[in-house]
């Protein structure tokens, strides 16, 4: 992995931890054209575990998980996020797989994002 993933996977788990109180174990980035794809492993917190134990608690920490992260990029973009990749994010998808504890965001930017290897 480069030196311009490590760092945007530093920036996502920064954020991750500041809103939900924990970042993911394992995360990895890879840059395709104008986009990060970015999949992160172990983000549950033993809170959002123990509620996920049902159907209905799998729906929240689901909800809580993909539609709070959108909004919150939406209002604020990491802090150096754009500079790292040379432009604008304009897009963020994002979804995450309850009972496996991961997720998978596409961040998808303005310009292709140059890469040096």
């Amino acid at each position: 992995m480069g030196k311009k993933e490590t760092a945007f996977n530093d920036m996502v788990r920064k954020m991750r931890k500041e809103i939900f109180g924990k970042g993911p174990e394992r995360i990895f980035t890879h840059f395709v054209e104008n986009m990060a794809v970015t999949t992160m492993y172990g983000i549950q917190t033993p809170t959002e575990k123990f509620i996920a134990q049902t159907q209905e608690g799998k729906k929240v920490v689901h909800s809580a998980r993909t539609q709070m992260i959108q909004d919150l990029y939406k209002e604020q973009v990491p802090a150096g996020m754009e500079e790292l990749v040379g432009s604008k994010l304009l897009h963020l998808f994002s979804d995450v797989k309850v009972e496996e504890d991961m997720a998978v965001s596409v961040f998808i930017f303005e310009k292709p994002i140059e890469t040096t290897e």
